[in-house]
């Protein structure tokens, strides 16, 4: 894919991402990778396609950082207070409540080079952080 080229729906997500990274998840509206990182860690992002309130399509990419009850609420909210990109979420990651870094962008606006921007900086955002949290440990 050109990497000017502005991707138009989850497809266009789904097509580019298989070309440079390993699917290790692919469902219909939702998929998932691993990005290597410096040091031989890895990151898993999620992309899922999602509608909003006023029927507009866009893209949540997400990350696990760490345990809800290892990251104190005052921190997690100064976080999202602090940030440009990225804000913190709760879902469950098997079962426990977790702390995730997602971004949510519109189809519209985002080109391939962009995606690939943004998927690097999630991943090395919420990386250190989980390294921050449990003490360098990579959950993967």
């Amino acid at each position: 894919m050109n990497e000017s080229v502005h991707v138009q729906n989850f497809e266009d997500i789904r097509s580019h991402l298989a070309t440079r990274h390993e699917l290790t998840r692919n469902d219909p509206f939702f998929l998932s990778i691993d990005v290597a990182l410096e040091g031989g860690r890895v990151q898993s992002l999620f992309l899922a396609d999602l509608e909003t309130e006023d029927d507009r399509r866009v893209l949540r990419i997400s990350t696990p950082v760490a345990p809800l009850s290892q990251l104190p609420a005052v921190k997690c909210l100064r976080f999202n207070w602090a940030q440009r990109v990225g804000f913190l979420a709760v879902d469950d990651l098997d079962g426990t409540p977790f702390v995730h870094l997602c971004e949510n962008r519109s189809y519209g606006a985002l080109g391939a080079r962009e995606l690939e921007r943004v998927i690097a900086e999630l991943a090395n955002l919420a990386d250190g952080l989980e390294a921050l949290v449990s003490q360098g440990a990579d959950r993967t």
